[in-house]
């Protein structure tokens, strides 16, 4: 029985790459072909996109920019990678830091301040080469893991995540974890792939199993890397399962926005 043939409640399980039996196993093999890739990977993703990554970052980022705007609001982006969605998020924040009460700062006391994103990734390369983007910008990385976060329970205002969130060991606990983490009222939302049916989805399916693992090996030297992803898209809910999937957690005001003919979308939901 294929991926494509499984029920759909067996798709909710997490990811599970290639040689992979258990949870542990597949965030161990995740984690080291990110460690892998992440010289490449901005490179890659811009290439195998044809840009479209930054538009769908940036959309994504506005639709939260009511809260963004907020300098007080805790923002957390999950599974940041390079950091280009952490950045998509700052264009959207007050320009300056969040200063303790009773602390000078030399700046205007009329200035906006604002507290520091928070950007998670497992992955230590990644995190390294993202660390180095934030470096001027009020952005603090954390190197955790996505299902055990050291955040404090009730304290984050919005949590992001940018086509990380499919990686996940297990999607159940995942989006458990970020509940746990969200304050009573918080948004969340979880941009990622999505696989169309139709002509766009023949279509789509000739370029990300034939044309994206060959490019994305060329480009990054490691070829079962990009034949992981077109794998794990096929494996990732589909949005009427990730919408119940997000309600099971706990979320309400659920919805998913279809990006570029339904081949990404964004969901979004709220805490009660």
């Amino acid at each position: 029985m294929t991926i494509a043939q499984k029920p759909e409640h067996e798709l909710s399980i997490g990811a599970r790459p290639l040689g992979t039996a258990d949870e542990q196993a597949a965030a161990q093999n995740v984690q080291q072909m990110f460690d892998t890739i992440a010289p490449t990977y901005d490179r890659a993703n811009h290439t195998l996109s044809a840009g479209l990554d930054r538009w769908m970052w940036s959309r994504a980022a506005r639709a939260f920019r009511p809260i963004l705007q907020r300098p007080e609001a805790i923002t957390l982006d999950l599974c940041c990678g390079t950091g280009d969605m952490t950045l998509a998020l700052l264009a959207h924040r007050p320009k300056t830091p969040l200063i303790p009460t009773g602390e000078g700062s030399g700046e205007d006391s009329n200035s906006p301040q604002a507290a520091p994103i928070l950007a998670v990734d497992f992955s230590h390369q990644m995190l390294s080469r993202g660390a180095l983007k934030f470096r001027p910008h009020n952005i603090i990385p954390i190197e955790a893991d996505a299902l055990h976060l050291p955040i404090a329970s009730n304290s984050i205002d919005l949590a992001t995540s940018a086509f990380g969130f499919r990686n996940l060991a297990n999607y159940e606990e995942g989006l458990a974890e970020l509940h746990r983490i969200l304050r009573p009222g918080a948004q969340l939302g979880i941009l990622e792939c999505n696989q169309p049916g139709g002509l766009i989805g023949a279509i789509y399916n000739l370029y990300f199993k034939k044309i994206l693992p060959r490019v994305g090996g060329l480009i990054s030297g490691q070829p079962a890397a990009y034949t992981y992803l077109p794998a794990s898209v096929e494996r990732f809910p589909r949005p009427p399962r990730m919408l119940q999937l997000l309600r099971n957690a706990g979320f309400t005001d659920v919805s998913w926005t279809s990006y570029v003919f339904g081949t990404a979308g964004l969901y979004k939901a709220t805490k009660q």
